[in-house]
C-alpha cells in the first residue's frame, strides 16, 4: 500500500510546483505541452543518462564496488551533481533553439520543469526504499518534496536562465554564459548534497535551501517585471509609429488586460496575446546579430501587426 502512496507522493507535489511556476509566467506563458515535454525528459531521459554518467565516473575513477564512507561522499557530492546536472541540461541545449525559448523567464520555466521531473522519479525511488515503516517514510517524503526535488528544480532552472541570456548575446558571452550557468547548477547541487551528508550540518542545508528558494522567487519576479517593461517600451514605440493604440499600452503591459470591457470580449485574448508577441518579436529583432534571425523576426512583426490591424478593424 505504501508503494501506491509513494507514487502519489512523488507525482502530486511536483505537478503542483510545475503548474505554479508555469502560472507565474504572466505575460508570455509557455505552451503547456512543451513544458510537459521538458518535465518528461527530466523524469525519464535525464534519469537514465544521469545513472549512466554516474556509472562511468565510478568505472573511470576505480570506485566501482567501493562502499567506504569516503567513496560515498565523493559519489554524493561530486559524481551526482556532475552527471545529473549535465543529464538534465542536455535537453535545454536542444530546446533553447526553439522560437518558444526566447527570454530568461522561459529558461527558468523549462529548466524548472526538467528539474521537477527528475525530482519526481528520484523521489519515488527513495519513497519506495523507505516504505517499510510509516514514520521514516513520512519524514523522507517531507524532506525530499520540500527541499531535495526543489533543489533539482532551481539548479536546472539556473542553467536554463543562463542559456536564455546567452541566446541573444554576443559570441563571447554566448559561449561563456552556459558554462557559468551549468557550474552554478552543479554548485547548488553540491552544497545541498554536502550539507545533508555531513553529520550535524543538515540544519545549514535546510537554511541554504530556504535562501535558494527565496532567491529563485526573487529572480523569477524580476524577470517577469522585466518582461512587462519590454512590452510597455516596445508597444509605446508601436503607438508612436501608428501601429498600435496608445491607450492600450498600459493595459496590455499589466494585469488590466485580463479585465473585461476595455475591448470586445470576442477578440480580447487573441488581441492581447498578439500584442505581447509583437513586443517580444521586436525585442528579439533588435538583439539578434544573425541576418536570418533579423529577417525572421521582422516577418513575425509584420504578421503580428496585420493581425492586430484586422482585429481592431473588426471591432470598429
Amino acid at each position: 500500500m505504501l508503494i501506491f502512496f509513494s507514487l502519489l507522493a512523488a507525482i502530486i507535489p511536483m505537478f503542483f510546483y510545475l503548474l505554479l511556476i508555469w502560472k507565474m509566467d504572466k505575460h508570455e506563458r509557455e505552451p503547456l505541452f512543451f513544458v510537459i515535454i521538458h518535465f518528461l525528459w527530466g523524469a525519464f531521459g535525464a534519469i537514465v543518462l544521469g545513472v549512466a554518467g554516474h556509472l562511468l565516473l565510478l568505472t573511470f575513477t576505480g570506485l566501482a564496488g567501493n562502499s567506504s564512507p569516503t567513496s560515498e561522499i565523493i559519489q554524493t557530492t561530486i559524481f551526482a551533481p556532475f552527471s545529473e546536472e549535465i543529464a538534465k541540461g542536455l535537453f535545454l541545449l536542444w530546446s533553447v533553439n526553439s522560437s518558444k525559448f526566447d527570454n530568461i523567464t522561459d529558461g527558468l520555466v523549462y529548466g524548472a520543469a526538467i528539474g521537477l521531473g527528475f525530482g519526481m522519479t528520484e523521489n519515488f525511488i527513495y519513497f519506495v526504499f523507505y516504505s517499510d515503516t510509516i514514520f521514516p517514510w513520512v519524514f523522507i517524503v517531507l524532506v525530499r518534496s520540500l527541499f531535495s526535488a526543489v533543489m533539482h528544480c532551481i539548479a536546472t532552472a539556473t542553467f536554463g536562465a543562463f542559456l536564455a541570456m546567452a541566446k541573444l548575446s554576443k559570441p563571447f558571452a554566448k559561449s561563456v554564459l552556459p558554462l557559468i550557468g551549468l557550474s552554478l547548477a552543479m554548485f547548488f547541487h553540491f552544497v545541498w548534497n554536502l550539507l545533508v551528508s555531513v553529520e550535524g550540518a543538515s540544519l545549514f542545508g535546510f537554511l541554504f535551501m530556504i535562501f535558494l528558494i527565496a532567491f529563485f522567487i526573487l529572480i523569477f519576479k524580476l524577470s517577469v517585471n522585466n518582461e512587462m517593461q519590454i512590452i510597455e517600451y516596445e508597444l509605446n514605440e508601436e503607438a508612436l509609429l501608428g501601429f498600435f493604440p496608445s491607450n492600450h499600452v498600459r493595459i496590455i503591459s499589466s494585469n488590466l488586460r485580463f479585465r473585461k470591457g476595455w475591448i470586445d470580449e470576442k477578440i480580447r485574448a487573441l488581441y492581447s496575446r498578439t500584442a505581447i508577441h509583437l513586443a517580444f518579436s521586436k525585442m528579439k529583432m533588435k538583439r539578434s546579430s544573425e541576418e536570418y534571425l533579423h529577417q525572421r523576426y521582422l516577418n513575425e512583426i509584420k504578421g503580428h501587426r496585420e493581425i492586430i490591424r484586422s482585429l481592431l478593424y473588426k471591432e470598429n
